[in-house]
Formats: structure tokens, C-alpha cells, sequence
């Protein structure tokens, strides 16, 4: 299905009950983010919200994508693995031999059908450009700022337009943008980004990079621009084969060598100079949960500001999981899974990204396993697959199981394993938001291959018994005053692994309790212990899963202990440590920055909990940022 334009998306999703209309004034300004935050943190995601009243001249959607249903009704498919099956019939179709006239005459239909998503530039200009601000100004349209240590106001659902000034080949990213002034924006593209490379190549000839930033418009726009596509495969193709309609663009007015879509809410024009000072950029509440760091970006030069009558600004939020950007990546795992499986691996079944992972941090994996050393194999292949190599804990399981039911994967995976031998650790490029790497985009990998085994694959020397009837939490927390909180609910119910929060204060505290644990004998049959910070409820299963993945190097962090099997002489276990904890340069070694994660403050809370009978909005929702106020290390973006 396509849609005219937003307006149509936001008709749509008024009809079917998917949007609330706020009436009354909310401030741009950490307000319309804090209720967004409470909104998309209830069950399914809530509604999509529309502030009618920000202050400005034009309304602000929120929460759009915030949901499967409204993630499914954005892309016009019922289902969203429905994609993943007309993918995978493509395929099959266009790759299957040809061998008769019949065979190659039923591809013509479907070829006619890609020509049809082609995007088309057409003359003249279109509805956004109906209205071209006189005197462009950025801070004419509501920007929202996010979160309170954010460095301004940012531009958040931004999709940007460059081309490589040599082959002319478009690039549709979504980067966002903090906003320094009227005319002068950063444009915070990381440097494994395409567009980046564009700009590389601009300044190696010294030319000025044009740019362009669409907002709205058809809602599969800002979701193509986040889809991990191949370079050679343009943007606006995926985004016609997702509406069964081709994408019309138009040439910009100030920056004519750059198109973008005719129905755009909102364009803003402009250009990078490649001579020009970086700018201090950030910090920024992430989607990670935590702040990303301030850092030197390149500078972004507003030349035009044009929208269509009556435009609508799109704007999202990220932070502490569950956020909208869970659903736009929900999309991508069950969307790009065919082509995963129809190109790279071919063995692989299902993938699964829990939001506890936040995207690369956590990505599981059924494959078809079918001979010793499969699991390897498939490992390497994803971490050499386009973003997949930003992934940092992989987790590998059969057709023995289904991998969405995560109380019966993680029965099935520690079955299967032997942390001795099963956990793979690697290093590589990581995604530079990822603040637990020792050196900025490089850091640790692992994979946990809960596969079942050929002999080929296992070692006699270890056994691993049920975890021993000595074990008594009070009496290690008594040995160990450093640990807080035990979660030994896990093993309860046959996944043995345990979860510790503790207060480190030395150096290598972690390593050396893991090490005396161990020795104990009183977690004999444990195969891993995973250690969080005394400020996280180890109970707390999500939350201590998100604080853990985010503050993990695996490689790095791993602590693997072999012991004498004193229940069954003659053999070996093995215990996995893994310190999930705050690094600092005191206890750690550590030499980067530390942020803190993402928190609303009290004068923001305040406020929306002043307004909310007034919203619109049902029964009283608490702020979420006041489950996390203790875990936070001061106020400031920056752990100190």
C-alpha cells in the first residue's frame, strides 16, 4: 500500500484507532519526550501521539512507528514477515533455472514490476515546495529536545539525501542533527556510514557536498533510510517495492543536483564544506539507553527551507529500551531476513534481535545445522554481512527449538553448551556508539553456540552436574559482602546461570571474586555467571540484560574458570564469568569517557505529571526515568 503523503499515514492510523490528538500545549522542549517515553513504555507500544499545541506553527508526530501493528500498517502489510515471503518468492523465482520459453516468459511480469519501483524524477515541483520560507530558519519548526544533558535540540527522524560526486549513485541515511542555529545543523554521520565516504571523496576534491534532509512523506521513506541495504541498491527502490508504487522526486531548488520525494513534508536544503571546522557535537540520549558522547562532526550550511500546506514535523525518541526504534528494528530482522538466508547463510532459519540488546548487542540465530563446526561457520559469515559486523553477542541455536520463547531457547542453548568450548570471543569493528569498547568502533565479540553437538564438537574431560544442593546464596553474600543481590532464579528452573550484582572497588575485582566463586564448590554445575553493577537489580531480569549487554567487551571482560568436578570424579567444569560492570580508569584501566545512562529530570517530570489530566491520555502514567534515578552515576552526561 502507498500513501499519498503523511497526512494520509495520520488519517490511517486515526481510523483505526492508532492516534491520540493532544490538544493541549506541550513544550518541544523534554515535555512532548517525556510523555512519549511513558506512552511508548506501555504494553504494545500505546498509541502514536500528535501535539497540536507545541508553540510553533506546525504539529509534531510522535510514536508513529511505536507498535507492530502501526509498524505494519506504516509498511501496508498485515503481517510483518510478509515482506520476508515476497522477498524470498522473488528470489526464488528470478535465481531458478530457465530452461523453457514458459519458464523465462513468467519473469517478465515481475521484471516489469521492478521497473515500476524505480524512482522517478519529475519535473517541475511538488507539494514540498508549495511554501519556501523566506528566510530559511531551523528554529521555525518545532525540534524537540530529548532528554536534559542533551546538547540542544536535534533533529531526530531526518532522512538525508548526498550522492558520491564521482558515480552520482544517491545514499538515503537517517543521521541526526543538532541544530546550532538558523542556518547551521551537525550532521552526525559515523564514519562506516555511506554518506560518509561521500564526503571523503568530496574532500578529496575539494568540492562543497550538497545535502538534503526530507521529513515525512510516505512513512516507508524514514524506515528505508534506516535499512541495512547493500550501496548498490538505492533506497527509494526498497521504499517502491514496500508501496507497489514509485517514489516521485524532485530537484531541489538551492541544491538542484540532490531529489527528494515530491510529498515530503518538510525539505531542508544545503550543503557540507569540506574545508570547513568541525563542530562540537552532543551529547545525545541514545538508543542505547545511554548518552553518546560529544565528539568533532562535520558542519551542515541550511540554504533552503521548504514544506508542503499544512505540514506535519515527524520526530522519534530513543533511550532506555523499549523505545519506537524497537519496531523499525523488528522490521529489519523479519525483513532482511530472506536476503540474509538467500545470499550469505543459507542455513540459517530465523534471527531474532531482543530489545534488551538494543540492536548489534544482541542478535539470536537458528540455523539448520547439518555437520560439525556449522555454528562457526555461520558465525563468521554474519559478522562479515554488511552491519552484522557491528554485532557483539551472537547466540546460535537449531531447529531443536523455537528461538522467540526465551525461557525454552535459554534451557535448550545452556544444554548444549560448554563454556570451555563453545564460547567463541573474536574482536572487530563495533559500532562507535558503543561506549564499553577500549578504542572508539573496535572491541570484543562472542559467540555462544547453544547448538546441539557431533561428537566431532565435544570434549570428554567435562561434565557438568546440576548445580550442587550446597549452594546457599546467604552464605556467599555473607563470604562476599561486595555482592548485593543473587538472581538464582534461573537455575530454578534448568538454565544455569546466574546473575550477581556487586560493588567493585578494587582492581580486578571481578575476576579475582569470580576465580574464589568458583573455588567454593557452592556453584559447581553453574556454566555462566554474568556481573552487573550494585546499582542494578539483579532480579531485575530486562533491565540487569540491557546494563549488561551495553557494558560488556566480551572479549575483554571474560573471566573462564576450569575446575575439578567434585560431583563426579574424574572430570572437569567450566565456569564463564563475565563482568558486566561500569569501567573507569581507576579500577579498569579504562581510558575513555564512561556515560551515564538516560533519565528524565525531576522539573520535566513534574511538569508532565502537572498536565497530564489535560492530555488526553487515560489513566495516570508515572515517568519511567523514576525506576533508573538510582542507578545513575551524578547528574552530568559524563560518569565521573
Amino acid at each position: 500500500m502507498s500513501y499519498r503523503n503523511q497526512q494520509h499515514f495520520i488519517d490511517t492510523l486515526e481510523q483505526a484507532g492508532e492516534l491520540v490528538r493532544i490538544k493541549s500545549y506541550v513544550d518541544p522542549k523534554l515535555e512532548i519526550a517525556e510523555i512519549t517515553d511513558r506512552i511508548s513504555k506501555t504494553t504494545g507500544g500505546g498509541k502514536a501521539l500528535l501535539f497540536e499545541n507545541t508553540g510553533y506553527d506546525f504539529p509534531v508526530l510522535m510514536n508513529a512507528y511505536g507498535s507492530e501493528k502501526r509498524m505494519c500498517l506504516a509498511l501496508g502489510v498485515k503481517h510483518l514477515d510478509d515482506v520476508a515471503k515476497e522477498i524470498e518468492k522473488l528470489f526464488h523465482l528470478l535465481a531458478s533455472p530457465k530452461e523453457s520459453i514458459i519458464d523465462k516468459l513468467k519473469v517478465l511480469p515481475k521484471l516489469s514490476q521492478f521497473a515500476s519501483w524505480m524512482p522517478k524524477v519529475k519535473s517541475g515541483r511538488g507539494a514540498c515546495q508549495e511554501v519556501i520560507m523566506e528566510k530559511p530558519d531551523i528554529s521555525k519548526l518545532p525540534v524537540i529536545t530529548c532528554w536534559p544533558k542533551d546538547g540542544g535540540p536535534f533533529v531526530t527522524l531526518p532522512v538525508i539525501h548526498t550522492k558520491d560526486p564521482n558515480t552520482n549513485v544517491r545514499n538515503v541515511g537517517m543521521y541526526r542533527m543538532q541544530v546550532f542555529g538558523p542556518t547551521l545543523t551537525g550532521m552526525h554521520w559515523h564514519k562506516h556510514k555511506v554518506s560518509a565516504r561521500h564526503f571523503n571523496e568530496y574532500k578529496k576534491l575539494g568540492k562543497r557536498m550538497p545535502v538534503a534532509v526530507a521529513l515525512g512523506g510516505d512513512p516507508v521513506y524514514a524506515y528505508s533510510a534506516t535499512a541495512p541495504l547493500p550501496e548498490n541498491v538505492d533506497e527509494y527502490m526498497l521504499a517502491g517495492f514496500l508501496r507497489k508504487k514509485k517514489v516521485e522526486l524532485v530537484k531541489c531548488i538551492t541544491q538542484p543536483e540532490i531529489e527528494v520525494p515530491a510529498d515530503a513534508d518538510f525539505v531542508i536544503e544545503g550543503y557540507v564544506e569540506p574545508n570547513d571546522e568541525l563542530i562540537w557535537e552532543g551529547p545525545f540520549g541514545d538508543h542505547t539507553g545511554y548518552y553518546s558522547l560529544p565528539d568533532w562532526y562535520p558542519r551542515f550550511h541550511i540554504t533552503a527551507i521548504t514544506h508542503k500546506k499544512d505540514p506535519v514535523y515527524p520526530a522519534t525518541i530513543v533511550g532506555i529500551p523499549p523505545q519506537e526504534d524497537a519496531w523499525l528494528g523488528k522490521a529489519t530482522e523479519r525483513i532482511f531476513l530472506a536476503p540474509i538466508k538467500m545470499t550469505m547463510v543459507p542455513e540459517i532459519v530465523d534471527m531474532d534481535m531482543p530489545i534488551e540488546g538494543v540492536f548489534h548487542n544482541l542478535v539470536i540465530t537458528k540455523i539448520n545445522k547439518e555437520y560439525a563446526g556449522q555454528g562457526q561457520k555461520v558465525m563468521n559469515a554474519m559478522w562479515g554481512a554488511g552491519q552484522m559486523m557491528f554485532n557483539k553477542i551472537l547466540v546460535l541455536a537449531d531447529e531443536g527449538v523455537k528461538i522467540q520463547d526465551y525461557e525454552k531457547l535459554a534451557q535448550y542453548v545452556f544444554a548444549n553448551l560448554n563454556p570451555a568450548t563453545d564460547i567463541y570471543l573474536s574482536q572487530g569493528p563495533m559500532d562507535v556508539l558503543d561506549h564499553s569498547c577500549s578504542k572508539l568502533g573496535f572491541g570484543g565479540k562472542m559467540c555462544i553456540d547453544g547448538t546441539r553437538k557431533f561428537d566431532e564438537e565435544t570434549d570428554p574431560a567435562f561434565e557438568f552436574p546440576v548445580l550442587s544442593t550446597r549452594f546457599d546464596k546467604k552464605l556467599l553474600q555473607e563470604q562476599f559482602p561486595e555482592i548485593k543481590v543473587i538472581n538464582d532464579a534461573l537455575p530454578a528452573i534448568h538454565i544455569p546461570c546466574l546473575i550477581i550484582s556487586v560493588e567493585k572497588n578494587r582492581k580486578g575485582h571481578i575476576r579475582e571474586l569470580h576465580q574464589q566463586l568458583c573455588a567454593t564448590g557452592n556453584i559447581e554445575g553453574i556454566k555462566l555467571v554474568l556481573y552487573v553493577e550494585h546499582t542494578v537489580d539483579a532480579n531485575d531480569l530486562p533491565v540487569a540484560l540491557w546494563r549488561f549487554c551495553n557494558n560488556l567487551d566480551p572479549r575483554r571482560d571474560s573471566i573462564l574458570v576450569q575446575e575439578p568436578a567434585r560431583q563426579i570424579p574424574g572430570k572437569t567444569w567450566a565456569c564463564m564469568g563475565f563482568d558486566g560492570t561500569i569501567k573507569t580508569k581507576e579500577l579498569d584501566d579504562f581510558q575513555r569517557d564512561w556515560p551515564n545512562i538516560i533519565v528524565a529530570d525531576d522539573k520535566t517530570i513534574a511538569a508532565v505529571d502537572a498536565k497530564w489530566n489535560n492530555l488526553g491520555l487515560g489513566e495516570f502514567i508515572p515517568s519511567p526515568s523514576l525506576k533508573f534515578k538510582d542507578q545513575m552515576y551524578g547528574e552530568e552526561a559524563i560518569v565521573s
